[in-house]
């Protein structure tokens, strides 16, 4: 079975970092997996195509209406099944399977608030092209039934998968960060959704040692610099940017922070897990899927500075949580059990 993944390239982030894993698990279970870049020109996506194992297509996508784009799709895209990820890959990846009259699956990866309003009547138009809508948590699952509209009936959700943390691509350079500091590690993009500013307002509640490190870039570097400079934590808060090896730092963090206002999955969460560490997560969308309170990690409110620095404390001092995230990690979220049930659903199809 020939199944074409599409996707739009912007840099690599969790819907990304998704694929590099499920893609060669579907190979592994003779799934001929090919995998179909939208590239944008303005971004350079090789990490991504280095680190992936399975055939690619690259198409050069320069702008988001583009005829040609999906001429040139309706061509490449020969499989027995399309399968699409996020909004590009639905409406072009979508219209070409159709088009050619291959069964589609799109998955889902976001409950961004913008697929609640106009949009959400586009994508319920895409949705009624595909054979089957995949959402990545139970989470998601209600958000595209309930509030975009999507028909029940057209989905189901299959949780991301991970065995083993994120594999270097390089050597990061050197930090300013002190041997001896206890560090609060987020990876995430420099985005409002993010929620790095309730991050950095905790930070001032919390002992000297303490620093949070945020691997990621965006658009919030700087107002999130002269928040750290207002509170005065401006030598406490390291944002290093996209970095090659995530696993070191998270090797060296004592604390996995998501304080995320809304969340699709959180695969960084799951990657935190996965090498024990303790999480402290906000209690929205997908995130006490993953998270269970008091037990792997903790969660809080989102928007509130004081709970979130109150339960990184609790977290600090207590580093069983960690074990118990790993262990968790293992039972609930592993890469067979993704891979297994995607391969079985496009056999169902």
């Amino acid at each position: 079975m020939r199944v074409a993944h599409v996707h739009r390239m912007r840099g690599i982030g969790g819907s990304e970092r998704h694929l590099l894993t499920l893609l060669p698990a579907l190979a592994d279970r003779g799934v001929e997996p090919v995998f179909i870049g939208l590239d944008d020109p303005a971004w350079d996506p090789s990490d991504f195509y280095d680190a992936l194992t399975v055939p690619a297509v690259r198409i050069p996508a320069p702008r988001d209406v583009d005829p040609l784009l999906l001429a040139r799709l309706v061509r490449d895209a020969r499989a027995d099944v399309v399968h699409t990820h996020l909004v590009h890959a639905d409406l072009y990846g979508g219209l070409a399977a159709k088009l050619r009259g291959t069964t589609l699956v799109s998955t889902k990866h976001n409950d961004d608030p913008f697929r609640t309003g106009a949009f959400r009547f586009v994508e319920r138009g895409l949705a009624r092209l595909a054979d089957r809508v995949i959402t990545i948590s139970d989470s998601l699952h209600r958000f595209t039934v309930e509030r975009v509209g999507v028909p029940a009936v057209k989905v189901e959700t299959i949780h991301y998968g991970l065995d083993e943390p994120p594999r270097a691509w390089g050597t990061n350079p050197p930090d300013s960060v002190p041997r001896d500091a206890r560090i609060v590690l987020a990876v995430s993009r420099l985005t409002r959704q993010k929620g790095i500013d309730v991050a950095v307002e905790a930070l001032s509640s919390l002992p000297d040692d303490v620093v949070l490190v945020v691997l990621g870039e965006g658009p919030e570097r700087e107002v999130l610099e002269k928040l750290a400079r207002e509170r005065a934590v401006e030598s406490r808060v390291i944002l290093p940017g996209r970095v090659p090896d995530v696993t070191a730092w998270l090797r060296r963090a004592s604390v996995y922070v998501q304080p995320a206002r809304w969340e699709g999955f959180g695969l960084a969460v799951l990657e935190a897990m996965v090498c024990g560490l303790p999480v402290v997560a906000t209690n929205v969308s997908s995130l006490p899927e993953l998270v269970a309170d008091g037990e792997t990690g903790l969660l809080v409110p989102p928007d509130d500075p004081a709970a979130l620095a109150r339960a990184i404390e609790r977290a600090l001092a207590d580093p069983a949580l960690g074990p118990a995230g790993l262990e968790r990690a293992r039972r609930e979220f592993s890469v067979q059990r993704m891979a297994d049930r995607t391969v079985a659903l496009y056999e169902r199809l």
